[in-house]
């Protein structure tokens, strides 16, 4: 069984008042052979700085995050758990450079589900935000198999009787994140082992660790270790490789079991990045300048592109991305891009010029004084979907419900604007007339993962030229209620749907 989901969450980059949760989603799959009974471990990691700690009548502060977690088969669904997950207290606001951990345990057969994961400060009016993964569960009484190979932060023995994070006689904190940065110096983890009796008996087996090169399958020399295991029905295995020493790059865990014959029976990888900057690598492994990338010598420019991939990049990626951005390292950006495409595409080359071409048309056409294209919303939306299937562009749209037949010229609803603001001004009653801040409406047919006629409403509200997203339907996006009324401003009374959210409704 292989780590399905390792961090999914979108996210801030730091608290302010109103921002969004930062946060890391993953799960396991374990099974109980006793009962012939596979289970689900999930996995939310919240950054305490990005959430609002509220001060109690006791003095000390706290934050409280809603979680909704469902897990669907097909139509149907078939967990679901809505619930508070509370912080830990702090004396002052100055003592949130924290992580703070949940676990949820849950039975479930053998299938293919979707999960998603929704997350909320209930002491922010910022929107829930969710994500989505899929999840495959297949154990059986008889064959031998791994669980899932889940990365811990570290492992203590459990004392008294234990907390949901206790196995086996240890407390194992997960390590959620696939991101290893120079400080973490210790890569641990843990798997289970099921009917490897019904494989060799009762004769024991050797359990192996090693850190192999993701582009080349190489193993990295010193890193790896094995331990012999007798056979069981149920085999726990804890281990720990030292990665102080390990260069910057993309790498596997390898967890293999070999028998007395040393014949392969059993083996699952687990991708990670690490980044060890200071830290040099082999430089047979680490030249790319005969790649595509070879030809990108600028730092600037390469900071540029690595900074426009984050709309399509890992939560780890964009950590080592941010890293890489704030320092001088050529050659470790270099190695970046190219990773970050090879690992993407056989043709690592042809896919990144694709993605190249939106970037030079968003920097062309959305860029704003000091905001690049690639930083504003409408900029985010194409790189991370790509170009609209149809775009509608309003700039003084007149809404036609009360006082005409369908869209006005540029000149026609100037005069109508005049009208109605002489209305206003003079206290005379208004004649229906609602009218529109400049907006623009994107449609895509279709989004990976999401449904078909997926919208997307950007507006300038102080007819600036700067565009911020709205509204959308897309899974992930802003939905605002009452997004129409404040397009209009608060012409429309609550809950009547004008012509724009007709036309938003319609999709063009």
């Amino acid at each position: 069984m292989k780590r399905f989901l390792a961090t999914l969450l979108l996210l801030a980059a730091g608290w302010t008042a109103g921002a969004q949760i930062q946060a890391l989603f993953g799960y396991s799959t374990f099974y109980l052979p006793s009962q012939n009974q596979p289970y689900v471990e999930t996995y939310l990691q919240v950054d305490a700085w990005t959430v609002q700690f509220e001060q109690q009548p006791s003095g000390v502060y706290s934050a409280t995050v809603e979680v909704t977690l469902v897990v669907r088969r097909q139509d149907s669904v078939v967990f679901v758990k809505k619930y508070d997950l509370h912080s830990p207290t702090v004396a002052t606001l100055d003592e949130l450079d924290f992580s703070f951990i949940d676990l949820q345990r849950f039975s479930i057969d053998n299938g293919y589900y979707d999960v998603e994961v929704s997350v909320r400060d209930k002491a922010s009016d910022q929107p829930a935000i969710s994500t989505m993964g899929k999840l495959a569960v297949g154990y059986n009484e008889r064959q031998a198999m791994l669980s899932s190979v889940q990365l811990m932060a570290e492992a203590t023995p459990t004392r008294g009787e234990g907390t949901v994070f206790s196995r086996n006689g240890y407390d194992m904190e997960p390590y959620v994140s696939d991101f290893y940065p120079k400080q973490v110096e210790q890569l641990n983890y843990y798997y289970e082992v099921y009917n490897i009796d019904n494989e060799v008996g009762s004769r024991p087996f050797l359990a192996m660790a090693y850190i192999e090169q993701q582009e080349t399958g190489i193993k990295v020399a010193d890193k790896q270790t094995a331990v012999r295991k007798q056979s069981a029905r149920m085999v726990p295995v804890y281990g720990s490789l030292d990665i102080a020493d390990l260069p910057s790059g993309n790498y596997n865990l390898v967890v293999e079991l070999r028998n007395r014959d040393n014949q392969s029976m059993l083996i699952s990888r687990v991708p990670f990045m690490r980044s060890n900057p200071g830290v040099k690598g082999d430089d047979k492994l680490s030249d790319f300048t005969t790649t595509f990338v070879g030809k990108y010598t600028d730092e600037d420019e390469l900071n540029t592109y690595l900074d426009a991939l984050y709309p399509i990049a890992s939560e780890i990626e964009k950590e080592v991305s941010r890293e890489l951005i704030k320092r001088p390292a050529l050659e470790e950006k270099q190695a970046f891009l190219y990773r970050f495409w090879t690992v993407r595409s056989p043709m690592p080359e042809v896919e990144w010029l694709k993605y190249k071409d939106r970037i030079d048309y968003v920097q062309a056409n959305f860029s704003y004084p000091k905001t690049p294209g690639i930083h504003t919303d409408r900029g985010r939306v194409y790189l991370q979907y790509g170009p609209p299937d149809f775009v509608r562009d309003e700039k003084n749209f007149v809404s036609a419900n009360r006082i005409g037949t369908g869209v006005y010229s540029v000149e026609q609803a100037t005069q109508v604007q005049l009208v109605l603001s002489a209305d206003q001004q003079s206290g005379r009653p208004s004649q229906g007339h609602v009218y529109y801040l400049p907006y623009q409406l994107w449609r895509y047919n279709k989004l990976d993962n999401d449904l078909a006629n997926r919208v997307f409403i950007f507006w300038d509200e102080h007819r600036s030229g700067y565009y911020k997203l709205l509204n959308s339907n897309a899974k992930g996006e802003v939905q605002e209620v009452d997004w129409e009324r404040r397009l209009c401003r608060q012409q429309l009374d609550e809950g009547v749907v004008g012509e724009v959210g007709e036309q938003f409704n319609r999709g063009y």
